[in-house]
């Protein structure tokens, strides 16, 4: 008779059954080893998003450019509209000071006159010097000299004549004084000029080189002689 061994049943009945299918212990690790399908596309997902990033940012730096460049431009010329206008503004405030003058010149004519002969007194001398005073603050500067030269952009001559005594065309008489505001003339100063004598500039260098010949011709001779 065979000998059957004890509690070898058993023993096979405790163990568990395994399925078929079912992977075994020593593939587990090789299983979790393998990355899936969407841990391997991560990486590229990750590198276009970054590249969308770049040109984003790409693209916000070449607005911003622009919009710095518009801005610098428009700077530009709002600071030259204002210089413009300042300008302007000056420019019409002279020509309306210098209108405003210019009305008021035959009064400065009458109380010249007046102080010549001597009728600048009382209450109109003091008028007078008020509205001179006031005149003046507004930039306005009398000019015109007797024994000046002539200058053309500056006087006009009204009477010629001719004088021994000067070298050049000068102003012999100033029978209206001109007026500027700044370096504009408003008037120029009405004057009587004079001009040297027809041959005197050639007749006194002819007298002038006479004097060196004589002198060394005292010279050579040893001097003038003496009585």
């Amino acid at each position: 008779m065979t000998e059957e061994t004890p509690g070898f049943d058993e023993q096979q009945s405790q163990q568990p059954d395994v399925p078929s299918g079912a992977p075994s212990d020593d593939a587990e690790p090789a299983a979790a080893s393998t990355p899936s399908a969407e841990e391997a596309a991560a990486p590229a997902g990750d590198t276009d998003q970054n590249t969308a990033l770049v040109a984003q940012l790409d693209q916000a730096r070449t607005a911003l450019g622009e919009r710095t460049a518009d801005l610098q431009r428009l700077q530009a010329e709002f600071q030259n509209y204002r210089r413009r206008v300042e300008r302007d503004r000056v420019a019409v405030k002279e020509i309306a000071v210098a209108n405003l003058l210019t009305e008021l010149l035959p009064v400065l004519d009458d109380i010249g006159r007046a102080r010549e002969h001597g009728e600048l007194v009382g209450g109109f001398k003091s008028v007078a010097e008020s509205l001179e005073t006031t005149v003046a603050k507004m930039g306005l500067q009398q000019f015109g000299k007797e024994g000046e030269p002539f200058d053309p952009t500056i006087h006009e001559a009204l009477m010629h004549s001719y004088a021994p005594d000067v070298t050049e065309t000068t102003c012999v008489a100033i029978l209206q004084p001109g007026y500027r505001i700044g370096e504009r003339t408003i008037r120029p100063a009405r004057v009587a000029v004079a001009e040297p004598q027809p041959g005197a500039q050639t007749v006194k260098p002819a007298e002038e080189s006479t004097e060196p010949a004589e002198s060394a011709e005292n010279k050579e001779n040893g001097g003038p002689e003496e009585g």
